[in-house]
């Protein structure tokens, strides 16, 4: 039987058409187009983002919502039912969704952006600069299926993005970790003057950070728990995954800290600098994007910026390499970020 390890180019839900196949092994069960993250009885939101768009659009009659044929696998379309005269369906055609909301921005609406992470990163770069940053539009670019949460291979995955979108001037990045932060995230991006792009989560997301007396703040740092052998500095669904490793490792006596950092651009530079300045902790910075060019790469600047040394200094990411096919599970343990592979890399780190 012929080994399927790259997903198909097209984006409806083809079920386990881009399972990797292979005939000595158990079959997989789980679609590689599931997007969901949480685990077997975690706790779950649906649609937060869709849900809390709804809510802010209520009180401002300037939000718009455009979508590029992705309204359900984005959840906007939740926002689609309830205001069905502020939502447009633009079709297969990303370039001209981004410049469309380039356009309504300038008219004085604040359009938010729907697609996946790999069209907006790869297909519309150059239509985003000139067409919206440049300008400082008001528009917000919220895209699904973030570094590692597809199955369908590199054609979806979008393990670059970040790095692609860091080195515009003026875009604001924000990568939440679950259903609360999303939330709040965006409440307070259609708070926010200006362009945002920002991660999602979609579907059934996980809620855990309500357990942390959590409040997301854009550009701020926030210390989740302390510990005194390591401190991981993350963001995204690794925050999530940190936390979960983090008490395994209590088992061992370990003291891990965990430091959220949902906002990407603009970096809190002081509470990182202040939080790995503390003498004796490794440093562990982890995310769900490439080795190559995102919060890591950033953590590792700042340090050396502001000539803060830790003992040691790893990551935890993906690897610099296009990504195989398969169910997310499978995929997050070979890959490393599941919570058990995870705890494995801290545990590691020490010896």
């Amino acid at each position: 039987m012929m080994k399927v390890k790259r997903g198909p180019w097209g984006r409806g839900s083809w079920g386990e058409a881009a399972a990797v196949l292979d005939p000595s092994k158990p079959k997989l069960t789980t679609s590689a187009m599931i997007a969901s993250i949480a685990s077997e009885g975690q706790r779950t939101s649906a649609a937060p983002f869709g849900e809390a768009l709804v809510k802010v659009a209520r009180e401002r009659p300037d939000i718009l919502g455009l979508t590029a044929d992705l309204g359900k696998y984005t959840d906007l379309h939740v926002f689609g039912a309830a205001f069905p005269d502020r939502y447009y369906q633009m079709g297969m055609a990303e370039q001209n969704l981004m410049l469309a909301a380039a356009g309504l921005a300038h008219e004085g609406f604040t359009p938010f952006v729907t697609t996946y992470a790999v069209f907006a990163a790869r297909r519309t770069y150059d239509f985003i600069s000139q067409g919206i940053v440049e300008e400082g539009l008001n528009v917000k670019i919220c895209c699904a299926l973030p570094g590692l949460t597809t199955g369908y291979g590199p054609s979806h995955q979008a393990t670059e993005d970040l790095a692609i979108f860091r080195g515009m001037p003026d875009l604001t990045i924000v990568d939440p970790c679950d259903a609360l932060d999303i939330e709040q995230a965006t409440q307070a991006i259609a708070a926010h003057h200006g362009p945002v792009y920002m991660r999602l989560l979609r579907g059934k997301v996980p809620l855990v950070l309500d357990e942390y007396d959590y409040r997301f703040e854009l550009g701020k740092a926030k210390l989740l728990r302390d510990g005194a052998e390591i401190l991981v500095i993350s963001t995204g669904l690794m925050t999530m995954r940190a936390l979960e490793a983090a008490q395994r490792l209590e088992a061992d006596r370990v003291g891990v800290a965990v430091l959220h950092v949902p906002t990407i651009k603009p970096l809190d530079e002081a509470t990182i600098l202040r939080e790995a300045g503390r003498t004796g902790r490794m440093v562990v910075v982890a995310e769900n994007h490439s080795v190559i060019g995102g919060l890591g790469e950033a953590v590792a600047g700042v340090l050396l910026r502001g000539g803060v040394a830790p003992p040691r200094f790893r990551q935890v990411a993906l690897p610099d390499a296009f990504l195989d096919a398969g169910a997310l599970p499978t995929l997050h343990d070979r890959y490393g970020i599941s919570a058990e592979a995870m705890a494995g890399s801290l545990r590691s780190c020490l010896q």
